[in-house]
């Protein structure tokens, strides 16, 4: 496990009209404030990333189909430094929330057939120049 990250195992309840997913609550661990939520697709056997968040803690949620995180940690001091960590969540299998805090590169792949999505939810509005990006070839895991 990388230093910071946490995998929240999150609620699903089923009903028989369609079961209620759980994301998160202002009250819950690793909440650091709302600034916006976003979607965001992948398509199966697709790779977006790296990218390094320099303030914001990340809550990812993934809300249709399975997505592989590989999760890395160049942060000086850290205890992890130089680790890797990966992990698939889906609403089907694994449904937790993915805490992401600032200075872990990430990037992710879509695991199941066609379109995966993922929900995140971040405690300031988008900041272009708030985040590091690099090349996909640029960390081997």
């Amino acid at each position: 496990m990388i230093e910071g990250v946490q995998i929240i195992p999150l609620k699903r309840i089923h009903t028989d009209n369609g079961d209620v997913l759980h994301a998160l609550k202002a009250t819950d661990e690793g909440y650091t404030g709302f600034g916006e939520a976003y979607f965001s697709e992948v398509f199966q056997g697709v790779r977006k990333g790296w990218k390094r968040h320099n303030r914001m803690t990340l809550n990812i949620v993934v809300v249709m189909g399975a997505i592989k995180f590989i999760l890395y940690d160049d942060r000086d001091g850290s205890a992890s430094q130089g680790k890797y960590f990966t992990i698939i969540l889906s609403p089907t299998e694994n449904y937790s929330r993915l805490v992401v805090p600032s200075g872990v590169w990430m990037a992710f792949e879509g695991v199941a057939p066609g379109v995966s999505m993922l929900l995140d939810i971040i405690p300031e509005p988008h900041d272009p120049n708030e985040a590091d990006k690099a090349p996909i070839e640029t960390f081997k895991e």
